[in-house]
């Protein structure tokens, strides 16, 4: 796998803009001549943002979007794909795919600011992102069976966010139907709808105020709700309260009543394998 320090930015980065700005980065799908659109050429770099992401301990949130005001991401580049014979179509899933934050296991607030429009495997960031912030001008649709392929892995986020028939509908029909974005907000997608070009100031402002908790206690919650939509009821809150016991060993646990108390701002422990006496 590529290193974020092994990457030549200006070269490896083609495709994609990362960010830092205090405790919020920022990835952004470049490709604004091609809709946003993705490659097999970005996969080693969005693996080593991702990465970069995961192991700095001053990022708490991080935003994806695109660049421009017409499309956040049309999906895979077609013509790209049809002229490539290389596709490893034995390769296990954990070994294809690392677009977003959930494939590449990284327990940080993730807001998706939507701008434009959002296409087949663009969806991807959308369906698996924890906020989607979008203009109302956006559209959202699913092209796979357009051109063939099966509506497989974002169909099923979109299973999870919205009405089963609407998902089988955006699925089945292709290009054919487009989700308004007002429509996407009244059914749940979308999660906060803003003016055209506004999509990513309303994303930082929500980054900001979530910058200020506990990262150990947000990845945690994560995990928990995240977890809750592949298990049953009473094994998602199991699994909810063994999370809720492991931040009890942590600093943070005592950290955030004691600032309460005192009427200060917090100091966090980044570190998730950090541990308090009991008692402390």
């Amino acid at each position: 796998m590529v290193k974020w320090h092994q990457l030549d930015v200006a070269r490896d980065l083609d495709g994609l803009l990362y960010e830092k700005d205090g405790p919020v980065a920022t990835i952004t799908l470049n490709r604004p001549e091609r809709g946003n659109s993705m490659h097999k050429g970005m996969f080693g770099p969005i693996r080593a943002v991702w990465e970069d992401v995961r192991d700095d301990d001053s990022i708490r949130v991080v935003i994806i979007t695109g660049a421009g005001d017409r499309h956040f991401s049309t999906g895979a580049d077609v013509g790209i794909a049809a002229s490539d014979s290389s596709v490893a179509a034995n390769a296990p899933l954990d070994q294809t795919v690392f677009w977003s934050a959930r494939h590449n296991k990284v327990w940080k607030p993730v807001i998706a600011a939507v701008n434009g429009t959002v296409a087949g495997g663009g969806l991807h960031h959308v369906v698996d992102a924890d906020i989607v912030v979008a203009s109302d001008h956006v559209q959202f649709l699913d092209t796979h069976v357009n051109i063939g392929m099966v509506g497989g892995l974002e169909n099923i986020g979109l299973a999870k966010r919205l009405p089963l028939g609407t998902a089988l509908r955006m699925s089945l029909q292709g290009r054919d139907y487009r989700l308004s974005a007002e429509r996407a907000y009244q059914l749940g997608l979308v999660d906060e709808l803003v003016p055209p070009g506004r999509a990513l100031e309303k994303a930082r402002e929500i980054a900001l105020s979530i910058a200020k908790n506990s990262p150990q206690a947000m990845a945690l919650t994560q995990q928990a709700i995240w977890g809750s939509l592949e298990a049953s009821y009473e094994q998602s809150l199991q699994h909810a309260w063994a999370l809720i016991r492991l931040q009890w060993s942590h600093p943070d646990f005592i950290e955030g009543p004691r600032a309460f108390v005192e009427k200060r701002e917090p100091q966090w422990n980044p570190d998730p394998d950090a541990t308090h006496a009991t008692g402390a």
